[in-house]
């Protein structure tokens, strides 16, 4: 499974796929200067020590997408079905931008916008996990800080559709990963004195790998002429950062006001031990015992047999 990842690419049969080593090395034969890609990197390698996360997803185990023969194919972190896939430990990634292109068509943007997926990727990639063999196959029983019986019952549950909390750890530790890998895109964006784009969709995009967006901007309708592709971009765009990253603020701002940042810490080395008792604690200390499974257990996960 390890070793074939064309399950995976398959599902994009338009794209040829490269691992991301050699998409680097091509852009720079082309003439267009990396270092903004490389020096992120460095600068997450740093992060991430912090956290716990001493290797990070290889370059040769992260497949980049372009030179496509669709017509209008528009690719970036948005895209449709792609990101890290934990069994086959392959994160699947398209280049930002029109993807009939070898090389990317506004390179500043795609090169963030490729830090950012990886950086999210390497987070997935490092959080703590644990399988267990059903019936000849793998099952994941504990992914971060979140856990699913083998009978498919996990731990919290969906929240609410349209809600701006959340209650679900998919959604939190989603969340985590993706602020901290949007803060290291932003800080290398500032390292190198990089400032938005003027266009609308340039902007938006900007915004979104810094973690910038503003309630305005995920409220704008954007139908951008002629390509439908970049117009459901668009609008993947506002869902996740809607779905995903605001409730995650929510979350910080609910239970850890005026220590959010502390709060992200804490949770970030939590997902990549795989341990949440000092999390726990830390949440027990300002909120009463039990806070954690209070917050984050649904009733049924221990069924009638089964004890804490």
């Amino acid at each position: 499974m390890r070793a074939d990842a064309t399950t995976l690419t398959g599902k994009h049969p338009a794209h040829v796929f490269r691992p991301l080593s050699e998409r680097l090395n091509a852009w720079e034969a082309d003439g267009i200067d990396t270092a903004l890609f490389r020096d992120g990197v460095k600068i997450a390698n740093r992060r991430y020590a912090g956290y716990g996360l001493v290797k990070m997803l290889p370059l040769d185990r992260v497949l980049v997408g372009c030179e496509s023969s669709r017509a209008g194919a528009f690719g970036g972190f948005h895209h449709p079905d792609q990101g890290y896939r934990h069994l086959q430990m392959v994160a699947i990634i398209t280049m930002y931008g029109p993807l009939e292109r070898r090389t990317p068509e506004c390179p500043t943007l795609a090169l963030l916008d490729l830090l950012r997926a990886y950086t999210h990727d390497c987070l997935h990639y490092g959080s703590r996990r644990r399988y267990v063999e059903v019936a000849g196959v793998p099952v994941r029983t504990q992914y971060g800080i979140n856990y699913r019986r083998t009978s498919g019952q996990s731990y919290s549950a969906a929240d609410q559709q349209g809600s701006h909390h959340t209650r679900n750890l998919g959604i939190v530790m989603e969340g985590a990963c993706d602020k901290e890998a949007r803060t290291i895109t932003r800080q290398t964006a500032e390292q190198f004195g990089i400032t938005e784009p003027s266009d609308v969709l340039g902007t938006l995009v900007f915004r979104d790998v810094t973690g910038k967006l503003t309630e305005e901007d995920t409220g704008r309708v954007v139908d951008v002429p002629g390509s439908e592709e970049q117009t459901r971009y668009v609008t993947a765009l506002s869902g996740y950062e809607k779905g995903v990253n605001r409730r995650y603020s929510h979350f910080l701002e609910e239970f850890a006001p005026g220590e959010e940042c502390e709060c992200h810490t804490r949770l970030l080395s939590a997902i990549i031990s795989g341990d949440v008792g000092a999390f726990g604690a830390w949440l027990d200390e300002r909120h009463g015992p039990g806070t954690f499974a209070g917050l984050f257990r649904t009733p049924g996960y221990f069924g009638p047999g089964l004890t804490a």
